[in-house]
């Protein structure tokens, strides 16, 4: 990654100037990918119906098979959480480092509290928060009138959190339905999947994505959504880290980072290509943190 991006992230991160994005990726090794989980359940469930891998499909397939979703969102955070934490004594374990910026808004479409974690044994006070895309227009929202705070930093579940197993978006019935309320989540006032309340933190700070796939579908809908709010001649620069395509060889490798550059180039997105350990490894580096 150019030099000025590692200026420009770093300066951001220690004034709090950014909104970190945690994707699946980052919990690795300790949790499975979607993609490990899915084939875990498939082959639990003698999946008779195509890729295993397709963890939208399979979970769709167990909920249907089980005739009760939260059975199944309850028997899938028990095999999580089974698997223990991250080593936060690591100095390139990526949440705990993440927790040690003055940063108020960390956004995850994970379900797990690593994040929260790492806050709290920096000392900080996190409060976990979840998309309200589950509830009924009768229940109250826990999200409302919340305001990111460094010393209490606001962790955002998207997709759900450990703490609620009805809150999860885990099936492909649950992902439509997620995704038909984000497209037109920035044209509502009231009761909206991304609170008013951090809007201007998504518009205003450029975005850290962590853990994600560049081709993933919610990370697209997400961008182009938050794109939206904000004027062309305000948009700031973002990150992702991301792992290159390891299939191919180099040729076809680095034509294929050619492209994904050139693609989200569009989007004022700089890309990282290496692991999620290495990353953090050259962050620390450039801070000269030992």
């Amino acid at each position: 990654m150019p030099k000025f991006d590692w200026q420009r992230l770093i300066d951001c991160l220690q004034r709090g100037d950014c909104v970190p994005f945690i994707g699946s990726g980052m919990c690795s090794p300790t949790l499975p990918t979607g993609g490990e989980l899915s084939s875990i359940w498939a082959k639990r469930l003698r999946y008779p119906l195509g890729d295993p891998s397709s963890l939208l499909e399979v979970m769709e397939y167990a909920m249907i098979k089980a005739e009760d979703p939260i059975y199944v969102k309850r028997q899938v955070l028990d095999y999580l959480d089974s698997l223990g934490r991250p080593d936060f004594d690591d100095p390139d374990e990526p949440h705990r480092l993440l927790a040690k910026f003055p940063i108020g808004l960390y956004m995850t479409t994970n379900y797990d509290p690593f994040m929260a974690d790492a806050l709290a044994i920096e000392g900080k006070l996190p409060k976990r928060i979840m998309s309200p895309w589950y509830l009924s227009r009768d229940e109250p929202d826990p999200s409302e009138d919340l305001e990111p705070d460094p010393a209490e930093p606001m962790v955002f579940h998207l997709h759900g959190s450990s703490q609620n197993p009805r809150s999860l978006v885990l099936g492909r019935s649950d992902y439509v339905n997620f995704l038909l309320g984000l497209t037109k989540d920035y044209r509502v006032t009231e009761r909206a999947l991304i609170p008013l309340s951090i809007r201007p933190n998504l518009a205003e700070q450029p975005l850290l994505f962590v853990g994600y796939r560049l081709q993933d579908w919610t990370f697209e809908v997400l961008f182009r959504g938050i794109q939206q709010m904000v004027p062309e001649g305000h948009r700031r620069r973002h990150i992702s880290v991301q792992l290159s395509p390891l299939d191919l060889s180099d040729r076809h490798r680095r034509a294929a980072e050619r492209y994904w550059e050139s693609y989200y180039a569009r989007w004022n997105i700089s890309i990282y290509w290496g692991k999620i350990t290495d990353f953090c490894a050259e962050l620390r580096h450039r801070l000269r943190w030992s």
